[in-house]
């Protein structure tokens, strides 16, 4: 029992950055946008955060406070760095997979740089830790405190209020409707009022939001709250870029993906605590490539039934019809 709490526990603040990415990259694509700059955005905003957090100094009686506001710096770091490519995707009109790429190149070796002249270091290396033992009262209750209110994060309860609040905008509001309506048919919505422009430019920004939130969560939970620029985000942007395409770009089954994938990376790094694969002798590297190895499985079987957002990754022109 206590390997399933293990589990349970470790796999929530894995699987809660990896959500709001894939939101992100679910945003920015049905306003029409490819954005495969989520791993650059992941590390600007884990780097950003961190960053606010060591110029903090030693928070240790405030540290849930340093935790959130470190979350709106990450924020805003992630929305600036996406206004790049929104400014060459949408306004610019150029190859949104190039840029992208280019955007995630960009920023290791921008880490790196400063890092270096500033710390002398390859990256952010902080005294704080984040980790709640227990919540009060809550983690009082039978078996459900256990699991969920006991040797977590504050960064999982923020990304499920964060997923549930953009899952009723996505559903359930006017401004949904109409990113809804951008990413499938850009020309129509242009037609009856909306300025695609603008709402492209939103989604690109919500994308950038919650891939900076997603990176500095990523850091905070993973990485006791350090940012390398060489190790990255281990490949999380791309990872969130998989789960959003495995749960066709809606929020509900990308939820569910993003658990799943969580969780194998947690058993794949696990494997010392469970007896029966312990005992096989298998070298703990092979179970590491086992998240990975599952996405690509997993993409094989389902990318071929994928309905992406008809419009996307396709310049508007406000004069084609």
């Amino acid at each position: 029992m206590d390997v399933v709490y293990y589990l349970i526990q470790s796999t929530l603040p894995l699987g809660i950055p990896l959500l709001l990415v894939a939101f992100g990259g679910m945003f920015s694509e049905r306003s029409g946008i490819i954005n495969l700059a989520l791993e650059g955005i992941m590390l600007f905003g884990a780097f950003t955060g961190c960053l606010f957090v060591y110029f903090s100094g030693d928070a240790s009686s405030n540290v849930q406070i340093i935790l959130l506001l470190g979350t709106l710096v990450a924020a805003v770091g992630g929305a600036l760095y996406s206004v790049l490519l929104s400014f060459a995707a949408i306004t610019m009109k150029a190859d949104q997979t190039i840029t992208g790429t280019a955007l995630n190149m960009l920023i290791p070796a921008l880490v790196l740089l400063i890092c270096k002249m500033a710390f002398n270091s390859d990256g952010v290396t902080t005294s704080a830790r984040f980790y709640i033992k227990e919540v009060p009262v809550l983690s009082q209750i039978p078996v459900i405190g256990d699991m969920f209110f006991k040797n977590t994060y504050l960064t999982v309860y923020i990304g499920l209020l964060i997923m549930i609040v953009l899952t009723i905008v996505f559903y359930k509001t006017k401004f949904g409707l109409r990113l809804r309506a951008c990413g499938e048919h850009p020309q129509a919505a242009d037609s009856v009022g909306i300025n695609v422009y603008k709402m492209r430019y939103a989604g690109v920004t919500i994308s950038g939001i919650l891939g900076g939130i997603g990176g500095f969560f990523y850091a905070v939970g993973v990485m006791d709250a350090n940012c390398n620029g060489h190790t990255g985000v281990a490949g999380f942007g791309f990872l969130a870029l998989a789960v959003m395409i495995f749960g066709q770009w809606k929020p509900e089954k990308i939820v569910l993906a993003a658990l799943f994938f969580a969780f194998m990376r947690t058993l794949a790094y696990s494997i010392p605590l469970i007896p029966f694969l312990r005992d096989l002798g298998i070298d703990t590297a092979w179970y590491r490539m086992l998240p990975y190895i599952v996405t690509m499985i997993v993409l094989a079987f389902t990318s071929k039934n994928s309905k992406a957002p008809k419009a996307e990754g396709v310049p508007y022109d406000k004069g084609q019809r």
